[in-house]
């Protein structure tokens, strides 16, 4: 085992014990918030009431970095939310607070001379305020709205100085804060992509309208057309893709004819190539081809690809007519 010097403990050690201590700090808070839920439940309550406002997370150092994060968790699942800085606050950015905020301040002692010096104008301004500190008598609890208990601890340095459990300790319960209110707003998977478009779960969420081929691009083949007319319209249909719809009188799909059909095709024996190409489509394309709506989830056509082994899925209203393609291509270019 490694140490630094003799009497000093093991990096295992120290790491395992860090860990633990903030472990256990947070199953602390989880025990008082199970005896006493009545601070906690106002505090969403807050939260869902700003209907109009947001919720502005502010803290000074550690705390403030624990804030921004708290922050981009409730921006990112359905409540708005910004981040201020206490220091510059003062000089300016209290502008950025509106009567139907809820201000969420982060401070462990709850003396940290920069939040305090808030307190007064947001009060003015007539914001709600949420503090988040570790007790419920300093400057900052007796002036907020609702106190978020943290409880007094020690810190997991060696020190006893670096905010180590203590700000643990926020984020979790910043986490649990933002998770009860996306519950409580009725936050979906699909709200979720709408705010990570550019993340994997996001892009798996779109919508099959979002990402089809359609109008110029749409290759549509009409039913009785020779094979050789046909591929000459499908090469020409902008993006050339691998497949044509084929469609009856009345525009109902009918079948779909795939670059793999016509490999395929040419492998059979007993016809010349010029008795396939002059044959009608209908007699080489593929009958009850799968199809998706536009309202689909694009997981879902991902699906439908890849239990069928094919490479496109035609996109039908509700009358059956065609309206889209999706092609394999089209999932790779938005990373599915």
């Amino acid at each position: 085992m490694t140490t630094n010097n003799e009497g000093t403990k093991s990096r295992l050690g120290l790491a395992t014990e860090v860990l633990n201590q903030e472990a256990a700090a947070i199953r602390r808070l989880a025990t008082s918030l199970e005896t006493d839920f009545t601070a906690f439940d106002h505090a969403v309550e807050l939260v869902l009431g700003s209907v109009q406002g947001r919720v502005v997370v502010t803290g000074m150092g550690k705390a403030g970095l624990v804030g921004a994060k708290i922050s981009a968790t409730l921006a990112s699942t359905g409540t708005p939310s910004l981040t201020l800085h206490p220091a510059e606050a003062v000089h300016g950015d209290l502008g950025r607070i509106r009567p139907d905020d809820v201000v969420l301040a982060l401070s462990n002692s709850g003396e940290t001379a920069e939040i305090r010096a808030l307190i007064p104008p947001i009060r003015r301004i007539g914001a709600k305020i949420i503090a988040m500190t570790g007790g419920t008598t300093s400057s900052l609890a007796k002036h907020a709205d609702c106190v978020l208990d943290i409880g007094a601890m020690d810190e997991a340095c060696p020190l006893g100085l670096a905010p180590t459990a203590s700000t643990s300790v926020m984020l979790a319960l910043g986490d649990a804060l933002a998770m009860v209110v996306q519950a409580e707003r009725g936050f979906s998977r699909e709200d979720f992509a709408r705010f990570h478009p550019a993340g994997s779960l996001g892009r798996r969420l779109l919508r099959v309208g979002d990402v089809m081929r359609k109008d110029e691009e749409l290759p549509l083949v009409a039913s009785g057309m020779p094979l050789r007319e046909a591929l000459l319209q499908m090469s020409k249909t902008p993006g050339r893709p691998g497949a044509g719809l084929i469609v009856n009188d009345g525009g109902k799909l009918i079948g779909i004819f795939t670059d793999g059909d016509l490999r395929r095709l040419f492998e059979k024996d007993g016809h010349t190539v010029t008795d396939r190409l002059d044959a009608p489509i209908n007699d080489s394309m593929g009958c009850g081809p799968k199809t998706v709506s536009q309202g689909d989830l694009v997981d879902e056509a991902v699906r439908i690809l890849h239990d069928h082994h094919i490479d496109q899925v035609a996109v039908v209203d509700k009358d059956e007519r065609p309206i889209g393609l999706l092609d394999i291509q089209d999932l790779l270019d938005v990373r599915i």
